[in-house]
């Protein structure tokens, strides 16, 4: 790694492996700020496209960001790494069908990152995490490249310098919140937090608390947790309400007047990569302690079966009803089916039998799970709503907030979200 004329490490050439909805936004940022970006991706057709200046993903503003990086030549797309002077990891971190962390595709970008690494450099894992991985992670490193020293046995002499610094970005804002969000970043020791904070300063506007890398895991894991305790709470005040025959949004807007309380507002669940995971990643690391946490996750993963209940209750008396279901990503205006509890209302839906029209503007296709049932069919809203009897919006999204409301006047309809001012739910 190159020094400045004070002797400091300077950062040039960047590496960042995984190029999804955090990992080419990064990338392309730094590249936008000068550096020499290599983004990594095992996805051929992926690469194949970032390399063309095009982008993947829905995300505002990102094509031409990608595209004039890529035409001027400081962002390229590759399968496997090469070297460079700091490396980011973005790569998924999903849990197992028992709720255990799957760390292999972490594994596989420190068996892939391994051969590449030089003396001095920089590896920053952004990956969301439980206690422990990066660690772990730099341990791993070591058992690959043994002529190396890592910060994990031999501190601030490390050859290696090795961080955690998760993301916290908003998808649909992600190139915004990128650079003007405070980051927390998280040292094995303080020097590694010192050099990946420096390499952060080229393009964060917010500030960079420097911590370990053991507690800033953990504050990516309780932030999300959090916000699933608190969509919890309003979603079970939607489940109260509903057995009490209350419109759950009116009941929130008017508490929400006393000045020292903000309910959120219910939903179909919880999705998204974030919230619907990381909280078991707490569960997991300590199992006795996290009863509100796991409490939490129950009340949201239980709002889709309850959603496709009041939609099977309101097809009663209809000779072969058919179901509009509007939206499948986890969150409105954007494509991100992650985790999405839309998708899981939908299959609820049709593994009962229902005749389902699924309207969802931001793909093309439906996804695998769902393109599965004969029975379900992906549709405009034009034809959704002129062929349903019965329409359920389960992702808010702005075509569907600001469709005539009456074209709703002869339907049947479950309003999952209160986009439609709660007339009906």
């Amino acid at each position: 790694m190159p020094s400045d004329s004070t002797g400091n490490d300077t950062i040039t050439k960047l590496c960042v492996i995984g190029l999804g909805y955090v990992g080419l936004p990064t990338a392309a940022v730094f590249a936008s700020r000068g550096l020499d970006v290599l983004g990594v991706d095992v996805n051929a057709e992926t690469v194949a496209t970032i390399n063309a200046g095009k982008v993947h993903i829905v995300e505002p503003d990102l094509d031409i960001l990608v595209n004039g990086a890529v035409a001027t030549g400081k962002l390229r797309a590759s399968e496997v790494p090469a070297p460079a002077d700091a490396f980011i990891i973005a790569v998924p971190t999903p849990f197992t069908e028992d709720r255990k962390p799957d760390l292999k595709y972490l594994d596989a970008a420190a068996d892939s990152l391994a051969p590449v690494l030089k003396s001095g450099d920089m590896v920053i894992i952004e990956s969301t995490s439980p206690v422990g991985t990066t660690e772990n992670f730099s341990a791993r490193l070591a058992a690959n490249r043994p002529d190396l020293s890592f910060p994990h046995d031999a501190g601030d002499t490390s050859d290696i310098r090795v961080a955690h610094s998760p993301e916290r970005v908003l998808p649909g804002q992600v190139l915004i919140e990128l650079t003007r969000n405070d980051r927390v970043v998280g040292g094995i020791t303080s020097h590694c937090a010192e050099r990946a904070a420096a390499l952060y300063k080229l393009a964060v506007e917010g500030q960079c608390l420097l911590t370990t890398a053991r507690t800033a895991e953990l504050v990516k894991l309780a932030e999300n947790a959090y916000r699933d305790v608190s969509i919890a709470f309003a979603n079970e005040l939607a489940n109260v309400s509903d057995t009490l025959d209350i419109n759950p949004w009116e009941a929130i807007r008017l508490a929400n007047h006393h000045p020292r309380v903000n309910i959120l507002n219910p939903g179909p669940g919880v999705g998204g990569h974030c919230i619907a995971v990381d909280p078991w990643f707490i569960v997991d690391s300590a199992p006795d302690d996290t009863n509100l946490i796991r409490a939490a996750r129950g009340v949201n993963d239980g709002r889709p079966a309850r959603i496709a209940a009041a939609v099977s209750a309101a097809s009663r008396g209809i000779d072969s009803p058919r179901i509009a279901c509007l939206g499948l990503s986890y969150k409105a205006d954007i494509d991100d089916l992650r985790e999405s509890a839309s998708i899981a209302v939908v299959e609820t839906l049709a593994n009962d039998g229902f005749d389902v029209w699924v309207v969802e503007p931001h793909v093309t296709a439906l996804p695998k799970t769902l393109n599965a049932f004969s029975n379900v069919r992906l549709a405009t809203l034009n034809e959704a709503m002129d062929t349903c009897q019965v329409v359920t919006l389960l992702t808010d999204h702005r075509e569907f907030r600001e469709m005539d409301h009456a074209r709703l006047s002869n339907k049947r309809v479950i309003d999952s979200r209160g986009a439609w001012n709660g007339e009906a739910r």
